[in-house]
């Protein structure tokens, strides 16, 4: 408990630091993980170069270095995001693009979905919104208890509600929708067996969630695309919102393909600031892969 508490107080300290120093020190963790053993360095590399945002050769690696730097600013930046006062957390988020579409569609009487892919500091975007209005989102605690307490004393706040990642979850969301409040998915995580679809991504097949196009449907909701770009030397972060113009169609697999391709969209806009280590392409346990041959 004494270490939980020490641990604690360690992030805090961090967590005064001015933004431009933790982002410094985030490009040097940065590249002490890239070069660490195991399997993430290759599937950065691997996801980033198969992407086709880059030409193979000397760009792609410039791309790449971008890209360690930018994925060590993303683990420190979650201590000031989530440990300084709340109002000051607000203030980081220096200016927006595109918000009026969510006004005028809180004006019209709808609820809100924010599609929220991993791309800078996706962290800060919930915060945002919760500090002007009702906002709900799923939860899923890791296993260290200390991590588990920085990330719910961090994500809950302002107008911020966490609810688990299961059945309760999903009707707690619905229901914020159907108040003509605003939720919040995360469209590029894996889905588990018997809750999505494969449907491309970057030209490769990705097990989809098909959440978003289901709670569409039965709440008319209108969805967003929403992305917090990490500004240079420290200044803070720009979000952008990305309106989906239209319904998302009743076919599970055209909608997550819809949804992929506004997921590429975003990354096309600050490649260097996705999480490629993540492994997208991964398959459940017990999903049958497009890529395997057919039963006899």
């Amino acid at each position: 408990m004494e270490s939980h508490v020490r641990m604690m107080f360690l992030f805090k300290l961090l967590a005064r630091l001015p933004l431009p120093l933790l982002h410094a020190l985030g490009i040097a963790l940065g590249w002490l993980v890239y070069w660490a053993p195991g399997r993430h360095s290759g599937r950065m590399r691997n996801n980033l170069f198969d992407s086709g945002l880059c030409t193979p050769g000397r760009d792609c690696r410039r791309l790449l270095r971008q890209t360690v730097g930018e994925s060590g600013k993303a683990i420190v930046e979650l201590l000031p995001v989530w440990l300084r006062p709340y109002d000051k957390v607000v203030k980081l988020v220096r200016r927006t693009s595109g918000w009026e579409s969510i006004d005028a569609a809180r004006a019209a009487g709808k609820g809100i979905i924010l599609i929220g892919p991993h791309v800078g500091c996706f962290e800060i975007i919930n915060l945002y919104y919760a500090s002007l209005h009702p906002f709900t989102a799923m939860y899923k605690p890791p296993r260290k208890p200390v991590l588990a307490a920085l990330m719910l004393a961090g994500r809950q706040r302002g107008q911020a509600t966490l609810v688990p990642t299961d059945l309760s979850g999903v009707r707690a969301q619905l229901a914020a929708l159907k108040r003509r409040e605003a939720i919040g998915i995360l469209p590029d995580q894996v889905a588990t067996g018997g809750d999505g679809v494969w449907a491309p991504f970057f030209g490769r097949p990705a097990y989809t969630p098909t959440l978003v196009a289901s709670l569409q449907r039965k709440t008319g909701a209108a969805a967003f695309f929403v992305a917090a770009e990490r500004l240079s030397w420290g200044r803070g972060y720009h979000i952008h919102v990305y309106p989906l113009e239209a319904p998302l169609p009743e076919d599970k697999t055209a909608a997550a393909t819809l949804i992929n391709r506004g997921v590429e969209d975003v990354v096309r806009r600050f490649p260097a600031q996705y999480l490629w280590s993540y492994n997208r392409h991964k398959r459940p346990g017990g999903v049958a892969h497009p890529d395997d041959p057919p039963e006899e």
